[in-house]
């Protein structure tokens, strides 16, 4: 009898263990990355107020989804580099988190949707 609970609870076990990989949580965390929603709230976070005009901005404009559209492939260069490297953004501030570097490369990758 005690080895059937034994068994019982090892199937078990390996039955519920079995259901916890990663995949499900990929899925989940799949969602499309936007402009709109993703993109611009980062882009005015981060680069505010140097690249917007309507801020007494005056570097390159990156106040638009065409702007940044246009540009987000030296934008990713120049937010991947160290804070010691010539060119670095954001200019004076910490390095942006692997995290958001992520989100920008997703939104690139993914055709760079507005909406």
């Amino acid at each position: 009898m005690k080895k059937y609970l034994i068994l019982a609870g090892l199937f078990f076990a390996g039955f519920v263990l079995s259901n916890c990989h990663t995949s499900r949580k990929a899925t989940a965390s799949a969602r499309k990355v936007t402009y709109t929603m993703d993109i611009q709230p980062l882009v005015a976070a981060n680069c505010s107020p140097c690249h917007f005009p309507d801020k007494n901005g005056m570097k390159k404009p990156l106040n638009s989804y065409t702007a940044v559209k246009e540009n987000i492939d030296s934008m990713l260069y120049r937010i991947q580099l160290n804070p010691t490297d010539r060119g670095f953004m954001p200019f004076k501030h910490p390095k942006l988190s692997d995290s958001v570097i992520t989100v920008f490369k997703q939104w690139r990758d993914n055709g760079a949707p507005e909406n």
